[in-house]
């Protein structure tokens, strides 16, 4: 995959302009960069706090040739290049499901995966936000989040930028591989630990439930044992974390 970035110094929303270019036909793996977003969002539009030289706000357009039912999986490939990024820093992630990465129990990155229709058939949209800092993070945000900055002892953006991509570029030529599905499943379940026996709460459209988790479906959906034995199969949804007493 050719990676090439289109750049900007303050934006409304990284995805937004991705989704614009890749209506115009922007091909894959073209990457809209921010120093700033001024609508910045995660999933079901909740805000991400995008304050200039804070974070990498970064949104990448990917053209799969994949089938339409392992699409979810393009968020956990994601996942797993994220995760790769910040090792490679010496920060050692967490992945929860099913976007999410982790660092202590708190949260350094997120990923919004959008789906969008083109005139030369489907693109995904990939959004991803790395806190780069803690300084700029406002006071309900400071118990649950870190950043690069917080976890290792050097980084540039630059550097940060430029391992991602590269990784992204990796985990997708995978995906897009024969036994893609496959190897993102074997690869996210060896870096995440909600990957079976975590006990979780999962807010979903229909309501919410408690279990333990206990692995992924082909295509990415969550497996949540419950309390009398049965197992339940979460396409979309919240997972928190239950403390054990």
């Amino acid at each position: 995959m050719n990676i090439t970035i289109l750049r900007f110094d303050t934006i409304g929303s990284t995805n937004d302009e991705a989704a614009r270019q890749a209506k115009l036909g922007a091909p894959e793996g073209l990457c809209v960069v921010a120093s700033k977003q001024t609508a910045g969002r995660g999933r079901h539009g909740r805000v991400w706090v995008s304050e200039k030289g804070s974070g990498l706000y970064f949104s990448i357009i990917l053209r799969p040739a994949i089938e339409t039912r392992f699409l979810p999986l393009i968020t956990l490939m994601t996942g797993i290049a994220v995760h790769d990024t910040l090792s490679e820093l010496g920060i050692k992630p967490d992945i929860k499901w099913v976007n999410d990465i982790l660092v202590k129990g708190k949260k350094i990155s997120g990923i919004l995966a959008e789906t969008v229709d083109t005139p030369t058939g489907l693109a995904v949209v990939v959004g991803i936000g790395i806190n780069l800092t803690s300084r700029n993070f406002p006071p309900e945000l400071a118990a649950t989040a870190t950043s690069i900055e917080a976890e290792a002892a050097h980084h540039q953006e630059a550097d940060v930028e430029q391992r991602l991509t590269g990784l992204l570029s990796y985990w997708y030529e995978t995906l897009s591989g024969a036994d893609g599905p496959d190897e993102i499943l074997r690869n996210w379940k060896r870096r995440s630990t909600y990957f079976s026996r975590k006990p979780v709460r999962v807010t979903t459209p229909a309501g919410v439930c408690e279990g333990v988790t206990d692995g992924l479906e082909e295509n990415g959906a969550l497996r949540l044992r419950t309390a009398d034995g049965t197992t339940r199969v979460i396409q979309a949804g919240d997972v928190e974390l239950l403390r054990v007493l």
